[in-house]
């Protein structure tokens, strides 16, 4: 079977895989079938872009499960204009899909060669994407607020500093828990000074780390 049969099937697979969960949004997979997952991962993990499974992408991280990457961007609830915190840059495909489902976004890492490369592969797309090397245990407080925040790293607590740096009926989606244990996946929207709060999954992903990467 040659490469281009292959990643039908496994687009396919991974349409159906979302409409058997119970995510239908034609917009949303528009979205992920638009942006060419292969080209954010090395050549020898291209053939595997669509597979349910964690990929490796540079400085010793991994790209998360497409499937957890549609579920978790599908809770936002994106509808195009809003303004977006992407905490965890990483290759740069979540926020190339956001940015294809309209929204304007800011992504951060703490790997400034992550940054470098996110910033290559979006000027490559013709995307407008801000991308700042900084710590993600601060968000951007000086760039706020901001109508979404997606977190790709766990929290062990709920981040109450996000809390000022999100607008009135915005929606921050986050894990929570120790990485040893299950995290739940928590949609929190902001309403007036409180947060209606929705546990809208459960993953397994490497606690957010505080401060720059002073190597890579």
């Amino acid at each position: 079977m040659n490469v281009s049969v292959y990643s039908q099937e496994s687009h396919a697979a991974f349409v159906m895989r979302m409409r058997a969960g119970g995510i239908a949004d034609t917009s949303l997979l528009k979205a992920f079938e638009t942006v060419r997952r292969q080209d954010f991962l090395a050549p020898e993990w291209r053939g595997a872009a669509w597979s349910s499974g964690m990929l490796p992408i540079g400085c010793g991280e991994a790209m998360e499960s497409i499937d957890l990457q549609a579920r978790i961007i599908g809770a936002l609830d994106i509808k195009g204009g809003e303004r977006v915190l992407e905490i965890g840059t990483g290759s740069g495909y979540t926020a190339a899909v956001m940015a294809t489902l309209g929204a304007r976004i800011v992504t951060i890492d703490r790997y400034r060669t992550l940054c470098a490369e996110a910033s290559a592969r979006f000027e490559k797309a013709a995307l407008s994407i801000g991308v700042r090397h900084a710590d993600g245990t601060k968000g951007l407080p000086g760039e706020g607020p901001f109508d979404r925040v997606i977190v790709w790293a766990a929290f062990d607590q709920l981040p109450r500093f996000l809390a000022d740096q999100i607008a009135s009926n915005g929606i921050l989606v986050t894990p929570i828990g120790l990485p040893e244990e299950p995290q739940g996946i928590v949609k929190l929207t902001k309403v007036g000074s409180r947060f209606d709060r929705e546990e809208i999954g459960h993953t397994r992903l490497q606690p957010l780390i505080a401060g720059l990467s002073a190597k890579l």
